[in-house]
């Protein structure tokens, strides 16, 4: 399956609750993510997480189900339509 580049947004919602749970998924996927951003906002009681990743829609659809599932987590995704050609190193 060819792979895609995309973002992932999290926004977790009381983030003392689930965030060693996401932060083991995210590790668990590791190898999917090229970049990752974090913003605390612990006055706002909320976390929000910013993955740039590369990775069959498969994976990727497998990384941000995990996560969705867990409670007070919302996550959302974008990927690119470029399917790499045959010789491309992707």
């Amino acid at each position: 399956m060819a792979k895609r580049l995309g973002v992932i947004g999290i926004v977790i919602s009381e983030p003392k609750t689930v965030v060693a749970r996401v932060n083991t998924i995210l590790s668990d996927y590791g190898r999917l993510i090229i970049g990752r951003m974090g913003i605390p906002r612990p006055e706002e009681k909320v976390g929000v997480i910013a993955l740039i990743v590369e990775g069959d829609t498969d994976e990727i659809g497998a990384l941000t189900g995990k996560l969705g599932n867990l409670p007070g987590v919302n996550v959302k995704s974008a990927l690119t339509a470029h399917k790499p050609e045959k010789g491309e190193n992707k």
